[in-house]
């Protein structure tokens, strides 16, 4: 079963999710009891509920020394999402990769964000179209699409593989056929006028990166998170392009980092685009601010 001290064949579920809950928590996991669960339920081939409707039952064989592999996994730090392969955003499973950001739920922000600029301004029932910069896995785009059924959008990014794996969740979650994916350095390759544009661009300044959470510097690529000298080497790059994009009124949201919602506020001023002196900005769950936006 690993080197792990889960306990020895035949255990049940629950014995063997006590075991690894109790070394994860020994090894200071922020969430012990969660991701064991969840790796348990991953080895096991088990959803939530079956899990708790069949805990008492002895944990097969095969699933022993999965469930032993993937704690040992864990334990030396690697994200329960890069193990299972999947990350849930917005009430949403997507796919991810190596090539891919893993989703964060600070970003769900920018999805509130966009969704409540869109209500105020009635266009949900609208054919808006989106564009998402730097789509990763899909998630942002994705998810907009779902939740405006009536929009499309343009997903693009540098990586193939990433794009092929947006398709695939793109496909997975039903939107396929009102999404589609490009190749581009940001806005190189992008032509046509966009009601929202969206970003969640590399903002962590290049000497800050070794200084991440292993399970953020030692897995996520390096492209997605290193934003140069001061973290601000994207939104240089993006936003004097984005009236070329948006249409009249379209809209920009921008995710951001630490203490950097000021400066990229002076950006969009400079390139002309509104931002209400400051007022479109948006806080994650920590009370930090995270989405600055502007209007065309």
């Amino acid at each position: 079963m690993g080197e792990v001290a889960l306990p020895h064949y035949p255990a049940t579920l629950q014995r063997a999710f006590a075991s690894a809950a109790r070394l994860l928590r020994q090894a200071e996991v922020e969430t012990p009891e969660l991701d064991a669960r969840l790796l348990l339920c991953h080895a096991a081939g088990l959803s939530h509920e079956a899990y708790v409707s069949r805990r008492d039952d002895t944990l097969e064989p095969g699933a022993a020394t999965r469930f032993g592999a993937v704690v040992e996994r864990r334990l030396e730090g690697e994200p329960v999402s890069r193990i299972t392969g999947v990350r849930e955003f917005y009430g949403r499973p997507f796919r991810l990769d190596a090539s891919t950001l893993d989703p964060r739920a600070d970003t769900e922000t920018l999805i509130e964000a966009g969704l409540g600029l869109i209500d105020r301004e009635g266009w949900r029932a609208r054919p808006l179209r989106l564009l998402d910069l730097g789509t990763g896995t899909g998630c942002i785009l994705i998810t907009l699409l779902a939740e405006l059924p009536q929009a499309t959008g343009v997903g693009i990014d540098l990586s193939p593989p990433a794009l092929a794996l947006a398709r695939e969740n793109a496909r997975a979650l039903g939107v396929e056929a009102r999404a589609r994916f490009v190749a581009s350095d940001w806005l190189d390759a992008i032509g046509g006028a966009f009601d929202l544009v969206v970003a969640n661009p590399p903002y962590i300044a290049t000497a800050d990166i070794e200084g991440l959470s292993r399970e953020v510097g030692a897995h996520d690529p390096w492209r997605a998170l290193d934003g140069g000298p001061d973290g601000l080497a994207a939104y240089r790059r993006i936003v004097p392009l984005l009236r070329q994009v948006l249409r009249p009124k379209g809209m920009a949201l921008l995710e951001t980092g630490a203490g950097q919602a000021e400066a990229v506020f002076d950006l969009l001023v400079k390139a002309g685009l509104a931002t209400g002196d400051g007022t479109w900005m948006w806080r994650d769950l920590g009370g930090r601010p995270r989405v600055v936006g502007a209007r065309a």
